[in-house]
């Protein structure tokens, strides 16, 4: 099966809307434009104006809060404003985006999501209660970067291979951990490749997921890569595959997914940022360059080249169009691999 879920966006700068397109245009084409669009360049100069909140549907230490925390540092040293970062795990992400979506709707709320809360929620939730492209605006598609297949430090796995060998022989005795919707379809549909049936275990985020596999509740699981680097390279966690078509200059020793026997299987995880969609445009647009501006200092760049996660930075339109072809992508894997909905 050739999969082509997570084509990759096109990378671009922020595109700056023209302040016509932003309130008025009529009015501003008139003779007393020009007050009316200082006015408006003005408000949109003086955002922030108090502190900021960035929502995060995870717990603490996963790669969506991480990526959080960089950037709420980033804007915060540009703009003088404090920026905190909120942890709302639980619910599949419903609490974190219930937060975030709350009044008031001026901008000074982020929520920094994943693939998890922004599409994949989309596909496998019968009943929804947000709709991830009407009740936000987007920001911008911050970072994206490939998983790992994980097992405890003592299991008895030590290639992909092994893995699928003893689960063929016992089906539906091994299980894995679950950090989120988007790693339970990732498993189930290895399941699918791989003709193996495993039983999923539901955490409240990612680093419980890794938890879980590090003190051996579980017998493997894919995780995000940010996450499990450095377990894997003390060796309290063991990696048997990335899940990329090269391998990552962080794990070197650990073989891509292709080399792992599995091409066509292909896991990734996004972060990316957006507000209500009750938001003025011109918040939305200063949030805009603040994160483009914040992901072009010295130590936002360091830290996503020594992770060796990509550092995307998408127009907003280009967030919104990914949105919109990933969840069509999910719909259409949630079928190949038979998930009931929730």
């Amino acid at each position: 099966m050739k999969d082509k879920t997570h084509a990759r966006p096109q990378q671009a700068g922020i595109g700056r809307r023209r302040l016509l397109q932003l309130g008025g245009g009529a009015a501003l084409m008139g003779a007393g434009g020009l007050p009316v669009l200082a006015h408006a360049q003005g408000q949109a100069q003086a955002f922030p104006s108090h502190a900021m909140r960035f929502i995060v549907p995870f717990p603490p230490g996963s790669g969506t809060d991480i990526t959080a925390r960089l950037f709420a540092k980033g804007i915060g040293d540009l703009t003088g404003q404090p920026v905190t970062v909120e942890n709302k795990p639980g619910g599949n992400g419903f609490i974190g985006v219930q937060t975030a979506l709350n009044p008031p709707h001026d901008g000074h709320t982020v929520f920094i999501g994943s693939n998890s809360t922004l599409t994949t929620n989309a596909a496998t939730f019968r009943k929804l209660p947000y709709d991830p492209i009407a009740d936000f605006a987007p920001i911008t598609l911050l970072s994206r970067g490939a998983c790992l297949f994980i097992v405890p430090a003592s299991s008895a796995y030590r290639t992909l291979d092994q893995l699928v060998a003893d689960a063929r022989k016992r089906p539906g005795k091994l299980n894995y951990a679950s950090g989120s919707m988007s790693y339970t379809l990732y498993s189930e549909w290895f399941n699918e490749m791989a003709k193996i049936k495993t039983a999923g275990i539901n955490y409240k985020g990612a680093g419980e997921a890794v938890n879980a596999v590090m003190t051996g509740e579980v017998d493997f699981a894919v995780v995000d890569a940010t996450g499990a680097n450095e377990l894997a390279r003390s060796g309290r966690v063991r990696a048997l595959a990335f899940t990329a078509p090269q391998r990552s200059i962080v794990l070197p020793d650990v073989p891509a997914i292709g080399e792992a026997g599995w091409p066509d299987y292909l896991a990734v995880n996004w972060v990316a940022a957006a507000v209500s969609s009750r938001t003025p445009p011109a918040a939305v647009e200063r949030l805009g360059a603040l994160f483009a501006k914040a992901a072009q200092t010295p130590e936002i760049q360091a830290y996503y080249r020594k992770q060796g996660t990509e550092l995307i930075m998408s127009s907003a339109a280009e967030l919104r169009r990914y949105q919109t072809e990933e969840i069509g992508r999910w719909k259409r894997l949630v079928g190949i691999t038979g998930i009931e909905l929730q």
